[in-house]
C-alpha cells in the first residue's frame, strides 16, 4: 500500500510539472528613460491574459504567465495621461478602453507589435516583431536559452529608433511614432489588399525596404515571412524588451491629454511628475551598439541596422516556486 501511495504521488507531480513546463511566461523589461503602459490582445479563440495592460515605469519588469497554445500580440503604449473626462489616453499604442486594461482591444497604429503563437504547428512557438501597423518604439523578444539559428529559437526585434529617422511624410504625434505606408496612403500595393493580397503580388516597396533596412528582424510587410518568423519548441519562457539599446527621444510626446489630473487608481497607477529613473546606457561600439549614422543626411542615409546579442534569462522563478511547494506533498505521500 505503501508503494502503491509513492507511485500515486510521484505521477501526480510529473503531470503538474509537464503541465507547467508547457506554458510560457512573457516578462516585461523596460529599459526606456520613460514609463510605457504595455497592452495585450489576446487572438479570437484564445484565453485572456490578466492583464491586458498595466503601467511599467522605467527600469522596472513584470512577469505575465499565459497558457500553452496561447496567441496574441502585446505592444508598448506611450504618453499616457487622464483627460478631462477621467479617460486614460495615450499618445501611441492607445487600444482605446480609456483604463490601464486593453481588456480585448487593439492597439491604435501607429505601433510595435509583438506577436506570438504558443505551442502552434507540432507543438513549437512561433514569434515575431512586426512593423506592418507602423512603429512607436523598439521592442525585443528573447526566448530563454540559447539561440540555434537565424530564425530558430533566436532573438527577434527592431533595436533601431525609426522615430528619429521616420520620413517626413510617414511622421505622426509630433514624431512619436511612424506610420506604415499602408496605414498613411491606404494603397492596395501597400496594404497587400486586393489585387495584391497574395505573396506573389504584394512585393517590398520603397517604405518597406525603409524599415527593413533599419529592423532586418521584424516584418516589414505582410508577406515578409522568411526573415522574420522566428520558432522555438514550445515551453520556453520569453523577455519583451521595450527599448533594449536607446530610448526614442519623444517617447513622451504628443500626450493627448485635456488638462486633467495623473489618475491614482488601483494599483499599478500611472505615475506622478517626479523623478524619473534613467535606464542603463550601453558604451558606443559595444555589442549592444544601435549601429552607425551613414555619412549622407538624407533620411534614407541615416538609418542604422541595428542588431543585439544579450543572453537571456534561462531560470523560471515559477517552476522553482511550484517546486518547492510541492516537496512537502512529496514527503507526506512517502510518509503514508
Amino acid at each position: 500500500m505503501g508503494v502503491s501511495r509513492v507511485f500515486f504521488v510521484v505521477l501526480v507531480l510529473l503531470c503538474i510539472l509537464v503541465r507547467e513546463g508547457s506554458a510560457a511566461t512573457f516578462t516585461f523589461l523596460n529599459r526606456c528613460t520613460g514609463t510605457v503602459w504595455p497592452g495585450i490582445q489576446s487572438n479570437a479563440g484564445s484565453s485572456r491574459l490578466d492583464p491586458t495592460g498595466f503601467v511599467l515605469p522605467p527600469g522596472t519588469s513584470r512577469a505575465v504567465p499565459a497558457p500553452s497554445g496561447w496567441s496574441g500580440r502585446v505592444w508598448a503604449r506611450t504618453g499616457c495621461a487622464q483627460d478631462a473626462t477621467g479617460r486614460i489616453v495615450c499618445a501611441t499604442g492607445d487600444c482605446g478602453s480609456g483604463t490601464l486594461e486593453c481588456d480585448g482591444q487593439n492597439a491604435a497604429t501607429p505601433a510595435t507589435l509583438a506577436e506570438f503563437t504558443l505551442a502552434g504547428g507540432n507543438g513549437d512557438d512561433f514569434y515575431d516583431v512586426s512593423l506592418v501597423d507602423g512603429y512607436n518604439l523598439p521592442i525585443l523578444i528573447e526566448p530563454a536559452g540559447s539561440a540555434t539559428g537565424a530564425t530558430t529559437c533566436a532573438a527577434a526585434g527592431c533595436t533601431a529608433d525609426l522615430n528619429a529617422r521616420c520620413p517626413a511624410e510617414l511622421r505622426t504625434e509630433g514624431g512619436a511614432g511612424c506610420r506604415s505606408a499602408c496605414d498613411a496612403f491606404g494603397k492596395p500595393e501597400y496594404c497587400c489588399s486586393g489585387a495584391y493580397a497574395n505573396p506573389n503580388t504584394c512585393r517590398p516597396t520603397p517604405y518597406s525596404q525603409v524599415f527593413k533596412s533599419a529592423c532586418p528582424k521584424s516584418y516589414s510587410y505582410a508577406y515578409d515571412d522568411p526573415t522574420s518568423t522566428f520558432t522555438c519548441a514550445g515551453g520556453r519562457d520569453y523577455t519583451i524588451t521595450f527599448c533594449p539599446v536607446a530610448t526614442p527621444r519623444k517617447i513622451c510626446s504628443g500626450v493627448k491629454s485635456s488638462g486633467g489630473p495623473t489618475p491614482t487608481g488601483p494599483t499599478p497607477t500611472l505615475p506622478g511628475s517626479g523623478a524619473t529613473p534613467q535606464m542603463p546606457r550601453p558604451e558606443q561600439g559595444g555589442p549592444d551598439g544601435q549601429g552607425v549614422m551613414l555619412g549622407d543626411t538624407s533620411w534614407l542615409a541615416s538609418l542604422a541596422t541595428g542588431d543585439v546579442s544579450s543572453a537571456p534569462p534561462t531560470t523560471r522563478p515559477a517552476t522553482l516556486a511550484l517546486r518547492a511547494s510541492l516537496l512537502p506533498l512529496l514527503l507526506l505521500g512517502l510518509m503514508l
